[in-house]
């Protein structure tokens, strides 16, 4: 039965009124001093083999008079039964005797007949049951949010308790007049389905599918990597990207709360989600600046990283383009790294971690401007974001396309192609082939960061979800797989102008590859400042994208958790999360910030946010149950999950991120960068800062343990088991449905 809550002896709650259905069909009513009441309408009863059946999996229709004077004002019990063949409804006081019988095709308290074909929706005070679907009010203030499925009655406490004083006082005759009912907390929606889709893809296609899988696709194998890439998409990133798609869909709540309706002792598993979508917004949000300072400085007739004849170049400074026999040695820089690395930076101000110098106020004028830009797309929620996703997760795939075609044409971009391509078959029996792959999959779909989840939350409740996994999927890993011809078309042209292999040219990974490679080889094109402009401007908006999606999972997973709090107050709150998360990023923006950067990339949101989303498929799948979370989805979508993605859930998945965590702590690369090694005690303070996400896992568990009352093994069910559900009514409506 959706809609209300079945007690272990069999009986249903109509939430709102406390009117409890047995088993068997009775209804019995709280009875309290009674109010002079009326019975409903008496025609000949109607029996079939001249006995009344009851029978529970009929539909039942409420006379919404009679509901009204009788259950609303703590009438007498009244006992309700319905022919096996649908025609009548037969209500009996079990006060005074009285009885009768409500024929089918009388019309409800809405005006309209059993026989009709529509359901009435938000405007109705009493739905006919037979052709209505499962009217399901969500979330706190989201009454109105109503889905139908088979055989309801629904009615709003408000309105039917306005419609009982209308009884009471017009004649037996009057038939009420309903307004419709609209919440003004109503949850919000997306305006079109597009947005939606925009808005996911934005997210999942960010810096990484740009600058992370052509290095890793080149180092593991060229293309025999793509064989692992693909059988770890298949078997691990596309079932987790669905199951968080659902669960939001749903659940229709963000990453906090909807461990109440899914397993309560794994609700830190949310706030953990929450802290690490933090501690990204700290560092991401630095390297789009970075972006941004580079987007500046090319609007000029010379870009400032063509030449080695500026105040931060070194002697070490070699331009090679232009020129012949240059020699090119182990000390040689380009002019985009010097650029990159002592204007940029300015890393040689710093000494490393023990002394990261002071803040670069360029870089800190652009983090201004992006997070300004940030607040004023997130404030007013998804009917804004999802309007600027048109443009900015869009606009990336055009200038990709511009810049494939631009660097194929290029001398020596065959050579890249051909070393992105060429396939090493040997590397596929090298494990650590395996893990980049699962690792690559799994950074690139974005899982676990909680942005999936509260996206989809503000879906239509029928919307296919399953479709927008597959589609979304595979527009991420075809991206990422048109990224790298993208590098590889400029390594080659970078490699035929060095006269060396384009391995010497493609060392550079992370955000090297972003700010020294590309940029160095389109300083030495025809139009060098046009190419620039559109490159960096590409980077800029896959970065907003994702930053949209983090902060997004944050603001909703919080607004949920406590409306009482900030749902009137978005605004108020989106402004003080980006000025914490603006504080947060003040430290990589110093002269060493670079340093900063990559230990909070490799131990903010690495081996700790894999071991979170392990456990958040292991509660979903396990704990809350696979068979029911699929009936879930049968629910929205109408069609059960198969085989394929049941084993996935329960099986495959939680072993392909049990395989990537054992195999992240297990090889832990030392850390450097620009040549610099990392102190132990940097490394240290790594895990401490991935510890203080994960630890309030444990910490929530112990928590909700000592507080739930009982002895160990009742607090173990309860916390094991959903406190509600999405078919849960608030003590505003009455929804009653035919027991399935």
């Amino acid at each position: 039965m959706r809609g209300g809550w079945k007690s272990r002896y069999g009986s249903y709650i109509l939430q709102g009124v406390g009117v409890e259905i047995d088993a068997f069909g009775s209804i019995a009513a709280p009875t309290s001093s009674p109010t002079a009441h009326r019975p409903p309408p008496t025609p000949p009863p109607q029996k079939k083999g001249g006995q009344s059946v009851r029978d529970p999996d009929l539909y039942t229709t409420l006379f919404a008079r009679h509901l009204g004077e009788q259950r609303l004002r703590g009438g007498p019990e009244v006992h309700m039964e319905s022919t096996r063949d649908s025609s009548t409804l037969g209500f009996t006081d079990l006060a005074t005797g009285q009885s009768g019988y409500t024929p089918k095709g009388t019309p409800s308290a809405n005006g309209r007949s059993e026989s009709d074909e529509t359901c009435p929706g938000e405007n109705a005070l009493l739905m006919p049951a037979k052709k209505v679907r499962d009217c399901v009010a969500v979330g706190e203030n989201d009454f109105p949010e109503r889905r139908c499925s088979r055989g309801y009655a629904v009615l709003s406490h408000n309105q039917s308790s306005a419609a009982a004083g209308n009884a009471g006082s017009q004649g037996p005759d009057h038939q009420p007049q309903t307004t419709p009912f609209r919440s003004p907390d109503q949850r919000d929606k997306w305006g079109k389905k597009m947005d939606f889709l925009l808005s996911v893809i934005g997210f999942a296609v960010d810096l990484g599918n740009v600058w992370r899988f052509p290095y890793v696709c080149y180092q593991n194998g060229g293309g025999a990597f793509l064989i692992p890439y693909t059988l770890m998409a298949m078997f691990g990133g596309i079932p987790l990207f669905y199951m968080e798609l659902a669960l939001g869909q749903y659940q229709r709540t963000g990453v906090i709360p909807v461990w109440k309706r899914i397993c309560p002792i794994f609700k830190g598993i949310g706030y953990a989600i929450c802290i690490i979508s933090l501690y990204v917004s700290f560092y991401y949000n630095t390297i789009i600046s970075w972006a941004l300072y580079y987007f500046y400085c090319s609007f000029t007739a010379t870009l400032p990283w063509t030449n080695c004849d500026n105040p931060w170049n070194t002697p070490n400074c070699t331009n090679y383009f232009g020129k012949n026999n240059v020699t090119w040695n182990n000390f040689s820089r380009s002019p985009a790294e010097e650029f990159f690395i002592r204007n940029v930076l300015e890393i040689h101000k710093s000494k490393g971690l023990d002394y990261v110098g002071v803040i670069r106020w360029q870089l800190l004028l652009c983090l201004f401007v992006i997070f300004t830009v940030v607040y004023f797309s997130l404030w007013k929620g998804v009917k804004t974001s999802g309007k600027i996703v048109w443009v900015t997760a869009t606009l990336p795939y055009l200038v990709l396309f511009i810049l494939l075609v631009r660097g194929a044409t290029l001398p020596g971009a065959w050579r890249g192609v051909v070393f992105y391509l060429k396939p090493n078959w040997k590397k596929l029996l090298d494990t650590d082939v395996w893990v980049d792959a699962a690792t690559q999959i799994f950074f690139s779909m974005g899982p676990g960061f909680g942005v999936i989840m509260a996206l989809a939350s503000y879906n239509q409740f029928n919307n296919n979800c399953y479709r927008d996994a597959i589609v979304t999927s595979l527009v991420n890993c075809l991206t990422s797989f048109l990224s790298g011809f993208v590098i590889f078309t400029v390594l080659g042209y970078m490699a035929e102008m060095r006269s060396v292999d384009v391995e010497e040219v493609a060392k550079d990974k992370g955000s090297g590859l972003l700010f020294i490679t590309y940029p160095e080889a389109i300083a030495n094109m025809d139009g060098s400042p046009f190419w620039a402009i559109l490159f960096f401007l590409m980077v800029i908006t896959l970065g907003l994208d994702s930053t949209y999606g983090g902060l997004e999972s944050i603001i909703t997973a919080v607004i949920d958790e406590y409306p009482h709090l900030f749902a009137k107050r978005r605004e108020l709150f989106v402004l003080g999360l980006v000025i914490v998360c603006f504080m947060g990023s003040l430290s990589t923006l110093t002269n060493g910030g670079a340093y900063v950067v990559k230990l909070m990339e490799d131990f903010g949101s690495g081996s700790c946010l894999i071991a979170v989303v392990l456990l958040e498929s292991i509660a979903v799948s396990w704990f809350y149950g696979v068979q029911r979370f699929c009936s879930d989805i049968q629910t929205m979508l109408g069609l059960s999950p198969g085989l394929f993605w049941r084993v996935c859930w329960v099986g495959i998945s939680p072993a392909f991120l049990a395989f990537i965590t054992v195999s992240s702590l297990v090889y832990q690369p030392p850390l450097s960068l620009f040549g610099y090694d990392y102190p132990d005690w940097s490394v240290t303070v790594g895990y401490l800062i991935g510890a203080s996400s994960f630890m309030w896992i444990p910490i929530y568990m112990v928590y909700k343990l000592v507080w739930t009352p009982g002895s160990l093994k009742q607090r173990l069910a309860v916390c094991i088991r959903p406190e509600k559900t999405i078919r849960d009514q608030k003590p505003d409506s009455l929804c009653m449905n035919t027991i399935p």
